[in-house]
């Protein structure tokens, strides 16, 4: 038991860091690790990845902040849009059978993989980029936090369905809802994905909040090993918004496309019994 929680902790560090650059509760990698890795049941996968979500979401929300890699405005219409409807996508993965809860989660990873794929292409080369430069190179006048961003009330009224859509999503496969948010982000408002990222997990650590104390009274959750994943994925949420800032925009939105698409393929095979 101990070296399968040592192990949960080693898989958090990783899961964490990723989750701090590319603005995902780390459910992405958790359900498909909590069900491939560690054998656990739809259920129990999903709903501790919820758990897990919370702290991760929250140590890489405090060093985005920091960094002023995200608009917390922003990000706080996304989460409460989602809060109020994550708790029904609860609901339905209760009376859904555990094959259609991976699978829709498979159909809508790789969606949000080519969405952003779709994305990186259409993004321009950029060098890499060095402490400093951002605000170096930034216009007179220009937001260092929210660069050409208009925070209207049509446009927070949009970011708030946004989170609506990503909060039941995230209630009925286990995901923090980063997957839907940030690709949507990039194609609805052309915010920068060092902005996204950051303004993703804000909304993450709000909207997973009612879904993972809907699982926890469901009775569904693995403490252990939600803990045990935690004690990695919080320090490595604030490793990874700490990376943001070095990373080209374009590199970052491949490594997010790729890491979509590999996680879709793994539940779908695991789904079909290609796995075992």
């Amino acid at each position: 038991m101990f070296a399968t929680l040592a192990a949960a902790a080693i898989v958090g560090i990783v899961i964490g860091i990723l989750s701090g650059t590319l603005g995902i509760g780390g459910g992405l990698i958790m359900v498909p690790a909590f069900r491939l890795a560690f054998g656990m049941p739809p259920m129990g996968a999903t709903a501790t990845s919820l758990f897990t979500i919370i702290p991760t979401s929250i140590s890489g929300t405090v060093a985005h902040i920091r960094g002023k890699t995200c608009i917390p405005k922003l990000g706080l219409a996304l989460g409460i849009g989602g809060a109020c409807t994550s708790p029904l996508g609860v609901w339905l993965a209760q009376i859904s059978p555990g094959w259609l809860v991976m699978t829709a989660a498979a159909l809508v990873i790789c969606y949000s993989g080519f969405t952003m794929f779709r994305k990186a292409l259409e993004a321009p080369r950029e060098r890499m980029a060095t402490p400093g430069t951002e605000r170096a190179n930034a216009p007179a006048g220009a937001s260092q936090e929210a660069p050409g961003l208009d925070l209207s009330p049509a446009q927070l009224a949009k970011s708030t369905l946004i989170g609506a859509v990503a909060g039941l999503a995230s209630g009925y496969v286990g995901l923090g809802g980063g997957f839907i948010m940030v690709p949507l982000l990039v194609s609805i408002t052309n915010l920068p994905m060092k902005l996204t990222s950051g303004t993703s997990l804000i909304a993450v650590m709000v909207l997973a909040t009612p879904a993972a104390v809907a699982q926890c009274a469901l009775g569904n959750i693995d403490f252990a090993m939600g803990i045990a994943t935690a004690c990695g994925t919080i320090p490595g949420a604030a490793i990874g918004a700490h990376l943001v800032r070095r990373i080209p925009e374009r590199a970052l939105r491949f490594v997010f496309a790729c890491f979509l698409v590999i996680a879709a393929v793994l539940l779908a095979a695991k789904e079909l019994g290609l796995l075992g």
